[in-house]
């Protein structure tokens, strides 16, 4: 049996069992919504898991389920060398979210990554500390800092409203994901020109550690009848 993890709730899930009914597959909840009970019908030989968003990557990383919907902006940040451990079979064309970074509008002379790494090198030289950003997304916006030549900053982690941290003075800067960007302008937020980390969507994604003995061609054949290309594992 291959083992489908979907999102439990919210318009990922609505949108995943919406994307697979255009694929004459029904997936669906058989209890409650505190129940995680589901079924599929119109594809032989799978199962469906529901699971956090949040929680997938984990799982699809463990093997204990075989394929999985999440964010692509989630596989990335919770696994390190995220395509050793899953492949990705399919953008979904749903879940769409930038994941970037944003100063106070106030910030005029701060436009790019450059000047950011102006302002925190000034930051660090008045303040003694290094310039903090709030995130949820450190390994992504870590990585990326480094990568683009950013020095004296700090991340700081934020499982709130990451927008309010400036605000609240418990940061200088936010690196966070947004889908219009509206929030960022009513808390007095500017994304940055070149702050765009990664271009998240629900992606259907394949485990690399889970036990594919025996199932191989039934995983052929679902991906075949979901229109994509079956992952080399």
């Amino acid at each position: 049996m291959i083992k489908l993890g979907v999102p439990s709730k919210g318009r990922l899930m609505e949108k995943t069992f919406e994307w697979f009914a255009e694929r004459e597959i029904t997936l669906k909840r058989t209890g409650s919504e505190r129940e995680y009970a589901g079924a599929v019908e119109g594809a032989d030989g799978v199962a469906l898991v529901l699971l956090s968003a949040g929680e997938i990557p984990r799982e699809l990383a463990a093997g204990r389920i075989h394929l999985g919907i999440t964010g692509s902006d989630l596989v990335r940040e919770k696994l390190a060398d995220w395509d050793s451990q899953v492949a990705a079979l399919a953008p979904m064309g749903f879940g769409h979210a930038d994941l970037i970074i944003a100063v106070p509008s106030c910030w005029s002379d701060v436009d790019s990554l450059e000047d950011l790494d102006a302002a925190a090198h000034r930051f660090r030289a008045t303040h003694g500390f290094r310039l903090r950003i709030a995130t949820k997304y450190h390994r992504l916006v870590r990585e990326f800092l480094i990568r683009e030549g950013v020095a004296d900053w700090q991340l700081v982690d934020s499982q709130g409203a990451t927008e309010g941290t400036i605000a609240n003075l418990t940061a200088e800067a936010v690196a966070d994901i947004t889908s219009s960007g509206e929030t960022l302008r009513a808390n007095h937020l500017k994304i940055l020109s070149d702050g765009l980390i990664h271009q998240s969507q629900a992606t259907l994604f394949a485990s690399r550690a889970a036990d594919w003995n025996g199932k191989q061609m039934r995983l052929g054949d679902l991906a075949k009848q979901l229109g994509v290309a079956a992952p080399e594992l």
